[in-house]
């Protein structure tokens, strides 16, 4: 009983436990519905998946059961930035217990039940402990925000090398607040159209309506709560990395302010798209993730000098290839700020392509390939934030020597390949004809398999690894519990 208790106190109050278990649903949630997807159908395992756990798959249901099955993982993600914003942020105890265990409880109920309802039949009573669990989560980012007040007098800053009022208000508490309170608001314009279900309003893919002359004022909001809720996790997760690195100095003092504007624009964009306003709308998001996105290049600024300057401190004149070694000796400090970089390549860039050359270029190909263009901007902005995390979470577990390098190269690489390949799969029609491109298309699928085997590969061996480790009596568990326990109290 002993064993037990042991366990679940540090899987359930340390803050390395509770990023453990998220990451473990989240894996196995990938990995067990990944076997109903397009490829594994081809390859014939679906059907041996769907007949071995009665699996109730109705095809008129498909939507449903795809928004479910986002919503458990971003639900999952989000209690993860919230475990990290607690860790990282000085708040007051009550709020962070609060927050912790809400979310906590909210994402577990939201993934179980959630995906219980749609894919073993719809027993309305687990619809309804998801929607509870849903409703958990929206109440822990409540007593977040509380928590994270900046203009409470304890949290002010006298360290002039970062961001603050004249008074002393931390500006990047702001930017944390912001981010918090717009996530919150953000969310009704998703739940307000999930009350109307059978009055008027059914369940729909964002990309499959993206043509239609025509939408509703809740299509509308679902379009919007789609782009700026992941748009906010990444902002949070930009100032996450951000504090993690000791962001600081004349960039930290320009890149706060702008990510606070950036935040508030962005919103107000997304929240006048199901309104009359729709038309402008969309400019206000550029407007916006102009300088949200200049704050994130001041981060990667400060990361990679400070990087190099650390690298290269006993060296009088370092050569061009002594500071580049430098960048790119600790993969895991290196691996987030480069994937902010690449993401440039293969999520923002494309997106203000797309809108600048819309009607021009894109909307004179078929429309499966703008759907394909898509789906997969969303899904590998989703899959680098993944990334960012588990890169981040490795750096928390201490790894050293090869076994840090392995691993962050090793999610680095894997992931590029993967997200590369998908960037040329989305614009393959800039270049290649719909007669000529079986041959680009295959080797690009078994590139993209590649680079996310070997990402599912690497968790799965760091996975095993800490359940291996939990049954040892004197594991790192038992060090990493005390730790934060010690930290806690000092």
């Amino acid at each position: 009983m002993q064993f037990i208790k042991d366990r679940f106190i540090y899987l359930f109050k340390s803050t390395k436990g509770l990023i453990l278990v998220a990451i473990v649903m989240i894996s196995i949630e990938t990995a067990l519905f990944g076997m109903l997807s397009g490829p594994m159908a081809d390859l014939g395992v679906r059907d041996v998946v769907v007949r071995a756990l009665k699996i109730d798959l109705v095809h008129a249901e498909r939507e449903g059961r795809i928004i479910i099955l986002y919503h458990s993982i971003a639900m999952a993600v989000v209690a993860i930035e919230v475990y990290m914003i607690t860790s990282l942020l000085k708040m007051k105890n009550f709020y962070r217990t609060v927050a912790r265990a809400f979310v906590t409880i909210g994402y577990l109920m939201a993934m179980i039940f959630g995906m219980a309802f749609a894919y073993w039949g719809h027993n309305w009573v687990l619809h309804g402990l998801y929607i509870t669990g849903l409703s958990l989560i929206f109440f822990a980012g409540v007593f977040l925000t509380i928590g994270l007040w900046p203009w409470d007098k304890e949290y002010h800053i006298v360290d002039k090398a970062y961001a603050q009022t004249r008074g002393g208000v931390d500006m990047e508490r702001v930017a944390f607040f912001t981010a918090a309170l717009t996530t919150l608001i953000s969310s009704f314009f998703g739940a307000i159209p999930a009350s109307f279900y059978g009055n008027g309003f059914e369940t729909f893919l964002a990309e499959n309506i993206v043509r239609y002359p025509d939408k509703s004022v809740m299509e509308y909001s679902i379009i919007g709560h789609l782009h700026i809720m992941l748009t906010l996790i990444a902002v949070m997760l930009t100032l996450i990395i951000g504090r993690w690195m000791d962001f600081k100095g004349i960039l930290h003092k320009i890149a706060m302010p702008l990510m606070i504007v950036g935040t508030i624009v962005l919103n107000l964009g997304v929240w006048g798209v199901p309104t009359p306003l729709e038309p402008v709308a969309h400019m206000v998001i550029y407007v916006g993730a102009t300088p949200s996105m200049l704050a994130a290049l001041g981060l990667v600024i400060f990361g990679w000098d400070k990087l190099i300057r650390t690298g290269v401190a006993g060296i009088k004149k370092p050569t061009g290839w002594q500071k580049f070694k430098a960048l790119i000796r600790d993969p895991l400090r290196f691996g987030p700020l480069w994937q902010m970089v690449f993401m440039n390549f293969t999520v923002s860039g494309l997106g203000i392509l797309m809108a600048v050359r819309l009607d021009e270029v894109f909307r004179m190909w078929p429309a499966r390939e703008e759907r394909v263009e898509l789906t997969g901007h969303w899904h590998v902005l989703a899959a680098i934030i993944a990334t960012i995390i588990l890169l981040y979470y490795g750096d928390m577990l201490g790894f050293k020597g090869k076994l840090r390098q392995w691993y962050g190269w090793g999610i680095i690489i894997a992931s590029n390949i993967a997200f590369g390949a998908v960037t040329i799969f989305e614009m393959k029609r800039l270049f290649i004809s719909e007669a000529e491109q079986q041959p680009l298309v295959n080797t690009i699928i078994y590139l993209m398999d590649f680079g996310l085997g070997m990402l599912l590969v690497i968790l799965a061996l760091v996975m095993f690894w800490r359940l291996v480790d939990l049954f040892n009596r004197k594991g790192r568990w038992k060090t990493e519990e005390k730790q934060e326990l010690s930290g806690e109290v000092k």
